[in-house]
């Protein structure tokens, strides 16, 4: 039986708040990351950090320089009160936001918590429950504690399971009662594609990176979560965990039997591995012959392994964008992606940032998960990024939007006739926010839109987009809907 869905919002702490020396906030890996135009080699220099790059960043930082939007986002820091008033009226049932680990644990390795980072995020939640919301909160939303790359290594160190369900603890001890739904990482695979934001783990200065920490790191995270996931069972029971990743929706390039083969296999270590392990509880056979072929080494401990057969997660969770294309020879056109290039699908239109737009590849994904979990299945990322504008009248008109988001909603109606137990649906910067790819601001998802361009300048003034009119009477109209049938 098809269940009534949630619509929401998501924001991310390191894209929105802002604020980034308010209230004892730490330095984090988000923090350093600076802008660039889109001529030059953004993608790599913004997401694949060095630990000199890193080092730069905390000298403009010291000398009040640079340009680094993450410590800007989108000032939600200082709007809190007006943004979730703005919710409240879009009306949406649930509101997807992360914690900032450096809010709360400064430099991370901390035995106690920064009082004003609960303080600030006591006012967060109260303000998200007295608004009628339900709360879809994300742990980690990529920003890493910077202290605790420099000083352990990031992710690579065992030492940061521990440090990690400090902070969960926190949380749970102190909000678990207002958590509706929760996951411990964002895009756990991120790790592999964008080592920086997933793991926390530099680029060498020089070549590739070691593809050992690399996978040692998202090992450690997988630990991580299923330790939370036992300790919230234990202090907070009515939260429900999730597991994410980011989901691609791999189309082979030919009939080939190559082509077909390498669907499978890169399907399998780039978006399977992670829900395998943390939502069906095994570390899956197909890794053993990948890192044996790829001379990668992790060392998995024999109660890794119970722990994550007992604590698996309650629902899986992911975001989808854009659909890509494999082919086993030949590159063919490229076209970007989210964390990942593709060939371009002649079948499919793209987005100015060249993401192609696929609403079926949504429903495909949505069975897919299902399929292979039969667990509950949550969209909790999805959205368009364009380039809106603030016309002279002081409207934003984004009928593409619109268009792009009544695609993507009918074929969830289509999963759900399919049989799949969908959760609901939650459009990606609900609120204009930096972009976590590109580090700029206009690459717009919102239906509200901020005023502020990729150079920071601007009132930060939030207006309405004629998206949110949209939605809004969406979500109206459908509750409606469903209380009739």
């Amino acid at each position: 039986m098809m269940r009534e869905l949630l619509w929401g919002g998501a924001t991310a702490s390191s894209q929105y708040e802002g604020g980034f020396s308010e209230g004892g906030k730490g330095l984090d890996t988000q923090d350093v990351r600076p802008y660039l135009p889109r001529t030059s080699n953004a993608t790599t220099e913004t997401r694949l950090l060095t630990s000199s790059s890193v080092a730069r960043a905390k000298e403009d930082i010291e000398r009040g320089s640079g340009n680094y939007p993450f410590q800007r986002g989108t000032m939600g820091y200082y709007h809190l009160d007006e943004d979730i008033q703005l919710l409240k009226e879009l009306g949406i049932d649930i509101y997807r936001f992360s914690i900032s680990w450096a809010r709360l644990f400064p430099e991370g390795d901390e035995e106690v918590p920064n009082e004003s980072g609960l303080a600030y995020y006591d006012r967060v939640f109260e303000a998200v429950a007295s608004a009628g919301m339900k709360t879809f909160l994300t742990l980690t939303h990529y920003a890493v504690p910077l202290n605790l790359v420099e000083k352990y290594g990031g992710w690579t160190n065992r030492r940061l399971i521990d440090l990690y369900e400090r902070f969960a603890r926190v949380v749970f001890e102190r909000w678990g009662d207002r958590i509706d739904y929760y996951l411990p990482f964002n895009e756990i695979n991120a790790g592999y594609f964008s080592p920086w934001n997933g793991v926390a783990l530099p680029k060498p200065e020089e070549g590739a990176y070691d593809q050992s920490k690399v996978f040692q790191s998202l090992h450690n995270q997988f630990v991580a979560s299923a330790r939370v996931i036992r300790l919230q069972r234990e202090i907070a029971p009515r939260s429900q965990s999730g597991c994410m990743v980011a989901a691609f929706c791999y189309y082979p390039h030919t009939m080939s039997p190559e082509d077909n083969l390498l669907k499978l296999r890169d399907e399998q270590v780039n978006q399977w591995y992670p829900v395998d392990v943390l939502a069906n509880g095994v570390q899956p056979y197909y890794m053993d012959r990948f890192y044996r072929e790829h001379g990668i080494e992790v060392d998995i401990e024999d109660d890794d392994l119970e722990l994550f057969a007992r604590y698996s997660c309650d629902f899986v969770s992911f975001s989808y964008y854009s659909s890509s294309v494999l082919a086993s020879e030949g590159n063919g056109e490229q076209t970007a992606g989210n964390l990942v290039c593709s060939i371009r699908n002649p079948y499919l239109e793209a987005t100015e940032w060249g993401w192609q737009i696929d609403p079926v590849g949504l429903r495909t994904m949505l069975n897919a998960f299902y399929d292979r979990t039969h667990k509950p299945v949550f969209v909790c990322e999805c959205g368009l990024g364009a380039r809106d504008v603030l016309e002279e009248d002081g409207a934003v008109h984004d009928p593409y939007r619109v268009e792009y988001l009544m695609r993507h909603f009918g074929q969830i109606e289509e999963a759900q006739r399919d049989g799949v137990d969908v959760l609901g649906f939650i459009m990606w910067g609900v609120i204009d926010l930096v972009s976590a790819g590109s580090c700029e601001m206009e690459k717009r998802y919102g239906v509200v839109y901020v005023d502020a361009d990729n150079e920071g300048v601007g009132s930060y003034r939030r207006i309405k987009k004629d998206s949110f009119i949209w939605y809004r009477d969406f979500i109206c109209s459908y509750h409606e809907t469903w209380t009739k049938e």
